[in-house]
């Protein structure tokens, strides 16, 4: 997919024609990933961008507020006072401003546009535990299945808490153990028993079924959305 470096609107030639098209050749490619169903990187990407140019406008606007200022005119009727800034925008500014202020409500239209997709497919995902959950559901498996699709993709995961500058959140690594056929004769329970026997250090795992009604990209799109469904579930024990 076409990406879009993070400094894009400070690096290289500051035209905004030039910007202008660099941008939306970029939100084209998006909209092409998303029109795929691929969700990710694109969406994530996105809203990077979108809070890249919104801390760029209150920055630019701490700044030029810093500035001193003279006074433009008076009023003496009122006594009220005008004020003009001293340092007044170079061109070079200007240009970056101009860009920024396109930009930013088009990359907010574009992630509504990903954000409605997911939420469309969210929807028609099956969320289930397969047996009994333990009260320990910070590691485990997830079994993930299509509907048009022959096969069990099976998942390990293991959620952690972090702490950062003071505050704490959880994240989730999951990665492919194996991939197995879909067959009538063997159930997701009895999957989830085979895994028992075969990886020992994880003797009452957290299993979770997660099937998709539509034959969306697992790594682009339902792996995020199985990351978040889990994440939910592992955060409750933290309340």
């Amino acid at each position: 997919m076409k990406t879009l470096p993070k400094n894009w609107i400070t690096e290289g030639t500051i035209d905004f024609e030039y910007k202008k098209y660099q941008l939306l050749a970029y939100l084209k490619a998006s909209g092409e990933s998303f029109q795929s169903m691929k969700l990710y990187p694109p969406l994530a990407d996105l809203v990077d961008h979108h809070q890249n140019l919104t801390e760029l406008k209150s920055s630019a606007d701490s700044v030029r507020a810093l500035f001193p200022k003279r006074i433009s005119k008076i009023d003496l009727k009122t006594g009220s006072m005008d004020y003009s800034e001293v340092f007044g925008d170079n061109e070079v500014i200007k240009e970056i401003h101009e860009i920024a202020e396109f930009a930013r409500p088009k990359f907010k239209e574009k992630i509504e546009e990903g954000i409605e997709i997911f939420e469309f497919i969210k929807d028609k995902i099956e969320f289930e535990p397969v047996g009994i959950l333990p009260i320990y559901k910070r590691e485990g498996y997830v079994l993930l299945t299509r509907e048009t699709r022959p096969e069990v993709s099976v998942f390990r995961f293991q959620s952690s808490l972090l702490e950062h500058a003071g505050d704490r959140f959880r994240s989730i690594s999951i990665w492919l153990i194996k991939t197995l056929k879909k067959t009538i004769f063997q159930t997701m329970e009895q999957i989830k028993l085979s895994l028992i026997k075969e990886i020992k250090e994880l003797p009452n795992p957290a299993t979770w079924r997660i099937h998709s009604e539509y034959d969306v990209p697992i790594q682009e799109t339902l792996l995020p959305i199985s990351k978040r469904l889990i994440l939910k579930t592992v955060a409750e024990e933290d309340i």
